[in-house]
């Protein structure tokens, strides 16, 4: 047979002179697309060359954005109007393959870069998604050229690789038998919960994948455990699983806003006796309200005190365990049973890519029960080994551990630890700055990089207070200059920041309060706050 990688070891071709087929006189076009079964069918829009043409339009684009720090908010635009921006950079050609224009692209690229969160200025503030570390953009273009579904090893093998790699440096922090645990990536922490949860009540109710829940008549109903501030997605994963909002049970919290554990018991034994079998508890690592730290280590004990799955999600708040200074925050996560860790939030990639871990390896098989030939070999060898399509909900998975172990492997952990460490420090100097202001009120003092607080002038009324943040929230967005979030504490609405930049500092903190502060005083004398 002939071998026709030759000289190229593992198939990869060494930068060289380009092939005499290749080259073209400068300005011409490729041929059009008329071939036929015996040539094969050239299509100018696959051209490397024209590939190269239009990268390097997207890249000068990109450079220029990457370079802007001014103060840049949400740039809120109509709908329609953006239909219309978009429809008029479409071809209207409707019968041939239209011709390549530049002038389009640039465009196309244009509009994207101008419109939603400018996630790379200092006055955004708003969500927990980041600005990502360039090289790890740069690396997710690769993933897209070269397109390689990673759910298998035997179609994306470097990321399969990658993916084991960094299964083994993380677990390094949270501290498990090096050859007892799994990690699988998974497309966002919802899905990671999910998945989870899923592997939970599998293991406590071996019957419910095949039989559903009516395998379990007159058998106490499944339910779960959850601080009373968890994260959405644990509820929305209950009803997707046919658990149901009624066999959630929501535990209180302490004065920080932390899963309180003296009077969990209490809860627990309340729902035992409502015929409810609580087979899993959440906790958060990192809530996504204010971003507090459940007691693991305590919880950790309480789950193995009554035969629990603790899952924690740690979407948000995981990545403090790759700082010597934070690690503590995490305290007793090895006694958890799974983890989500998302690395598109506080690691600084490309969205989506979450890592879910599992204590215990024969777990991560747990959460779907399947066979199919077209995929699952029969007879596991060294390369299906890798292969992570029995553990996940995707089949097509995008190769996302390619930038993050890109960015570890250049970088190392540091660049993301002295990051991490310089965003929470940021949070706590605007917490002190607040503290000192007499016309806002602090809600709470930050584990991590989330602050949350409200105006509170003098003379404005407690009737009044929540529809003046959200009022403060909304024109803040609408003027294009910072974007914060909302969040309802106690029912109450109050202004979020999530410091996510490593740009902004403690000055543009200040600058924020001061649009805030004139936006308040403007409501305040219109008298009217919204309602």
């Amino acid at each position: 047979m002939t071998d026709y990688r030759s000289e190229y070891p593992f198939g990869v071709r060494h930068d060289g002179p380009e092939p005499a087929s290749a080259a073209a006189e400068p300005g011409s076009s490729p041929p059009r697309a008329t071939g036929t079964l015996e040539s094969g069918l050239p299509l100018d829009a696959f051209d490397a060359r024209l590939f190269r043409e239009q990268s390097e339009t997207v890249v000068a684009k990109l450079e220029k954005h990457l370079s802007d720090v001014s103060i840049r908010g949400l740039d809120l635009t109509d709908p329609a109007a953006l239909a219309d921006a978009a429809r008029a950079l479409m071809t209207t050609e409707r019968t041939g393959i239209a011709p390549f224009d530049e002038r389009k692209l640039a465009g196309i690229v244009d509009l994207y870069i101008r419109t939603g969160i400018q996630v790379h200025s200092p006055g955004y503030m708003g969500r927990q998604f980041s600005g990502v570390v360039p090289l790890s953009g740069v690396i997710d273009f690769v993933s897209s050229v070269v397109n390689q579904p990673s759910s298998f090893y035997e179609a994306a093998q470097l990321p399969s690789v990658a993916e084991r790699i960094m299964a083994e440096e993380l677990n390094a922090f949270i501290g498990w038998e090096r050859d007892g645990f799994a990690m699988v990536t998974t497309s966002g922490g919802s899905l990671a919960n999910l998945t989870a949860l899923l592997a939970a009540r599998n293991q406590a109710f071996p019957g419910f994948w095949s039989e559903g829940g009516s395998g379990l008549a007159g058998q106490p109903r499944p339910a779960v455990a959850v601080g009373d501030d968890v994260h959405y997605s644990v509820a929305r994963a209950a009803g997707v699983m046919g658990i149901g909002d009624a066999q959630i049970v929501r535990l209180p919290l302490n004065e920080r806003h932390q899963i309180c554990v003296e009077r969990a018991r209490g809860v627990l034994d309340a729902a035992a006796r409502r015929g409810l079998k609580v087979f899993c508890l959440v906790a958060s690592s990192g809530t996504t309200a204010m971003g507090a730290f459940d007691p693991l280590d305590e919880l950790g004990d309480l789950a193995r005190e009554r035969g629990l799955w603790l899952h924690v999600d740690g979407a948000h708040g995981a990545s403090l365990l790759v700082s010597d200074e934070l690690r503590h925050k995490l305290r007793g996560i090895e006694k958890a049973d799974s983890l989500t860790w998302d690395a598109h939030k506080m690691l600084f990639t490309p969205a989506p890519c979450t890592l879910l871990f599992y204590r215990n390896k024969e777990n991560s098989l747990g959460a779907f029960r399947q066979r199919a030939s077209y995929v699952f070999d029969e007879e596991p060898d060294i390369y299906t080994a890798l292969d992570s399509g029995e553990k996940n909900f995707e089949c097509t998975k995008r190769p996302m551990i390619m930038p993050l172990w890109t960015l570890w492997a250049v970088y190392g952990r540091a660049l993301f630890a002295r990051k991490i460490e310089y965003l929470c420090r940021l949070t706590a100097d605007a917490h002190r700055i607040l503290v000192r202001e007499s016309d806002f009120e602090t809600l709470h003092c930050p584990e991590a990089n989330i602050l949350c607080f409200r105006f509170r002038p003098a003379g404005l009324g407690d009737e009044d207070v929540h529809d003046v943040q959200v009022e403060i929230r909304n024109r803040i967005k609408s003027e294009g200059n910072f974007l914060i979030s909302k969040v309802d504490v106690h029912e109450v609405a109050a202004l979020r920041v999530v410091m996510m930049n490593h740009q902004v500092t403690s000055e543009h903190f200040r600058m924020l309060l001061g649009e805030v502060r004139r936006v308040g005083r403007d409501l305040l004398r219109q008298n009217r706050p919204s309602r």
